[in-house]
């Protein structure tokens, strides 16, 4: 199940918690995680413990991981339903998930382990819920 939470929520950290300084997602996605104000978190949620996310900020993805191809897809469907993404530089551990889902993707940066994704269509009627 997909769940949209910020870091004002009660159940914020009971859910986050182990995953900010965890070496094992940090390793993965070669990137830090943190639990910043004003972004909006997607969580896919299992069994009362989170198997994927993507955190975002005004329209711009900051963070993507996942245990399972599929929750990360569940994810990224819903926050293409809801937001407008902007160019969002982020791992490109998941790079295959991005442009199956449909995102863009602009590979040739200056980032060894980023890539940049946006959402093309830019009449796209965004949906917040």
């Amino acid at each position: 199940m997909v769940i949209k939470i910020t870091n004002k929520d009660e159940k914020f950290y009971q859910y986050m918690g182990k995953i900010f300084g965890s070496r094992i997602v940090e390793k993965q996605t070669n990137d830090r995680i943190y639990d910043d104000n004003n972004k909006d978190w997607y969580l896919f949620v299992e069994d009362e413990k989170v198997k994927a996310f993507v955190s975002i900020n005004k329209n711009v993805i900051k963070n993507v991981y996942t245990i399972k191809e599929k929750y990360l897809e569940e994810i990224l469907e819903k926050v293409k339903k809801e937001n407008f993404i902007k160019k969002s530089i982020v791992t490109s551990y998941y790079k295959n998930i991005y442009e199956g889902c449909g995102y863009k993707i602009i590979e040739k940066t200056n980032y060894k382990n980023f890539v940049t994704i946006y959402i093309e269509n830019e009449e796209k009627e965004v949906v917040n819920q």
